[in-house]
């Protein structure tokens, strides 16, 4: 069975309005792929051409476009606030896109299938850096722990689907990302594009502080969208998990997902000093400790998806710069 994908693919990415979904879209015509005239296609329905959590829809819509390869990066996501408030959303929700998607893109023989998960998967005090082993080998972190079941259960939908239908799922598990078209709600979005939006927004009014979240101890990695997206290509194109080459957990057997990340983490408190220097924000920054700190430290092990040849490109640095730029221009004009 061919592997590899080619630009005569018809492809669907769920969830192509989004930060993520954008990113890999403008990757994926960037290579090529999608050219009609090479008998190409992406699909991009929006949320109200096709809604994800409906059965007969999704089954429907298969049906008549009949894609070839499918991303699947559509998801309820949230920072920690969001998390709390709306639990029964981020587990039922994210489970209906998942298996409606997932289940219909095998019945409808979908060829090379591609699931995005999140490092909230791992456990709240996994060992650092965080190994795909460590999946299901201690408790989550209670704030976020709807949605990381939810995606624990896409990872084993499309882990069980290969083993006894032999379809073609793989998944990715990316650290927290940030980029364009980030969600910017200060009730829903996650540290980095809050951080951004408040110390833009204090810069501009020259506010005397900024309020931020927790203690600011825990450390945390991030990973611009961009890079995911090459990520997601490159996997699409080059890994075959059956090889004997192909990248095996600490016991020698086969891996269905990889984490994907820059393999470096930073402080949140060290964040916001940053965002705050390139927005040229010089007041005081003030921390909350009534408001939960989340993880102590999430940093994942990205030496298996290296093995495949892949490597993140952006630094962190210039990365919050362009993203500050893009918020500044997009946002707020």
């Amino acid at each position: 069975m061919k592997k590899s994908i080619g630009h005569d693919e018809k492809i669907f990415v769920a969830g192509s309005n989004g930060m993520v979904g954008s990113a890999i879209i403008n990757k994926l015509r960037h290579s090529g792929y999608g050219n009609k005239n090479h008998g190409g296609e992406i699909y991009t329905p929006s949320s109200k051409e096709l809604n994800l959590t409906n059965y007969v829809d999704v089954d429907n819509w298969f049906k008549i476009h009949q894609p070839t390869v499918v991303v699947l990066a559509a998801a309820k996501v949230g920072g920690i606030l969001a998390n709390q408030k709306y639990p029964t959303d981020f587990i039922l929700n994210n489970l209906k896109i998942q298996t409606n998607t997932i289940e219909l893109a095998w019945k409808n023989n979908v060829k090379r299938f591609l699931f995005l998960g999140s490092s909230c998967i791992y456990p709240k005090f996994a060992n650092q850096p965080i190994k795909e082993d460590y999946l299901l080998d201690g408790l989550l972190e209670p704030t976020n722990q709807w949605y990381a079941i939810a995606k624990i259960a896409g990872i084993k939908l499309c882990n069980a689907l290969r083993v006894e239908h032999d379809f073609d799922a793989i998944s990715l598990m990316p650290t927290n990302l940030y980029g364009p078209k980030d969600n910017y709600d200060e009730n829903s979005s996650h540290v980095m594009a809050a951080f951004i939006k408040k110390f833009t927004d204090a810069a501009n009014k020259k506010l005397p502080y900024v309020k931020c979240f927790g203690t600011g101890k825990p450390l945390r990695e991030f990973l611009h969208v961009d890079d995911l997206a090459n990520a997601v290509l490159f996997t699409l194109e080059n890994w075959d998990p059956s090889k004997k080459d192909a990248p095996k957990d600490e016991n020698g057997e086969k891996l269905f997902f990889l984490n994907v990340g820059t393999g470096r983490d930073i402080s949140i408190k060290d964040l916001a000093k940053k965002v705050a220097k390139y927005t040229n924000y010089r007041g005081e920054i003030i921390w909350d400790p009534s408001k939960p700190d989340g993880t102590p430290r999430k940093r994942l092990d990205i030496s298996k998806i290296r093995e495949l040849g892949w490597e993140p490109t952006i630094d962190l640095e210039s990365g919050i710069k362009m993203v500050i730029e893009d918020y500044k221009t997009e946002v707020l004009k």
